[in-house]
């Protein structure tokens, strides 16, 4: 009976868990917010208290899992629906770098070093804040940034180039193995795979390791013979 209970508890946990997940949206874990942060640890922490605690009934943590979600809930709402108080619990975007001028006092703020700095903008390939026209460090830690123009990468529209729309590839042959799905979703047969494929010089799709195709771009197939290890296949 305490597997059980143990094993029900969690069965639990995780149901609710993915519901927490649910309310706080799709975020990756650097758009998180710190409150993002402190409703996960603080979930944890109830999960792990009540899992090995024989006093703590099912009932009494889908009681607390129900009121820590309700909390969360609301905290949530109030904040997309006052601005004041999604900076008091969410935080604001904060400019450490304006118009090329280091705003000290904000990184001060921010608990952050020089070297910090550097770090962050190696992290998106720039190596001199000479470069940096704006940088702001976002609610959750995550760091936005405006380069001078001339340090911008030139596009085909500043070029004045006429370039194509490039169509996705999709993958159809995978370690010898034709994906079928990915056939019907581009809308082809495995006839037609056969038939470009020999027209290529493919007879025996067994042998191909990679097979990528895309309509404007066409065939990109690669076999075990164009491996490192060629032939390798056992």
């Amino acid at each position: 009976m305490d597997y059980l209970l143990i094993a029900g508890k969690l069965v639990i946990g995780i149901v609710f868990l993915l519901t927490i997940i649910r309310i706080l949206g799709r975020k990756e874990l650097a758009e998180m917010t710190p409150f993002d942060i402190v409703y996960l640890l603080i979930f944890g922490g109830i999960l792990e208290e009540s899992v090995y605690d024989d006093k703590v009934s099912i009932w009494m943590l889908i009681f607390a899992l129900i009121l820590f979600g309700i909390i969360v809930f609301i905290i949530e709402k109030v904040a997309e629906k006052s601005d004041r108080a999604r900076v008091l619990l969410m935080g604001t975007p904060d400019y450490i770098i304006k118009d090329g001028k280091l705003n000290t006092k904000r990184m001060d703020r921010n608990m952050m070093e020089m070297e910090q700095l550097r770090i962050m903008l190696r992290q998106q390939g720039i190596f001199s804040l000479r470069e940096v026209k704006d940088l702001i460090i976002e609610p959750g830690g995550s760091v936005s940034i405006n380069t001078y123009a001339k340090y911008k990468p030139a596009t085909v529209g500043d070029l004045n180039i006429e370039k194509p729309e490039e169509d996705p590839s999709v993958l159809l042959i995978d370690g010898g193995f034709i994906k079928e799905d990915m056939l019907e979703l581009v809308g082809k047969s495995k006839q037609w795979l056969y038939d470009r494929l020999a027209e290529l010089g493919y007879h025996d799709s067994d042998k191909i390791l990679y097979c990528e195709w895309s309509e404007t771009e066409g065939f990109y197939i690669r076999t075990y013979d164009d491996t490192t290890e060629a032939g390798g296949r056992e």
